[in-house]
């Protein structure tokens, strides 16, 4: 039996409203590019834009921003899951890394001060 259930999109490690919007236009653009998604649901958020296009009757941003939130919402709603997921760890992949300070285990005799010239 299939769950149902709310499926996580979107991880809330943080970052704020910017770093969310941001990570979601590159999710967008990034399942527009994928030959795996069905054609004819990619036309839901380039629909959704050209929504802007249409002069309508309602004044203001507000209703256009609402539809293309809604068409970019739907759209990876509509997606393949695991190719959602794909997507998504491949946006949000931490490099292996730690941080080290140069100067640790230096001596004052080890660091070089100079000045330079440009000729």
């Amino acid at each position: 039996m299939p769950d149902n259930g709310p499926r996580p999109i979107i991880p809330s490690k943080g970052g704020g409203v910017f770093q969310g919007l941001a990570l979601r236009i590159k999710l967008v653009f990034r399942l527009l590019a994928d030959s795996r998604i069905n054609p004819l649901l990619k036309l839901l958020p380039i629909a959704s834009l050209a929504y802007l296009l249409i002069p309508d009757l309602a004044p203001g941003p507000i209703d256009d921003a609402a539809i293309i939130w809604l068409g970019a919402y739907l759209f990876v709603e509509l997606c393949p899951p695991e190719v959602v997921q794909e997507h998504l760890q491949a946006l949000t992949r931490e490099l292996p890394g730690e941080w080290r300070d140069p100067l640790e285990g230096k001596t004052e005799e080890d660091i070089v001060d100079a000045e330079w010239e440009e000729k």
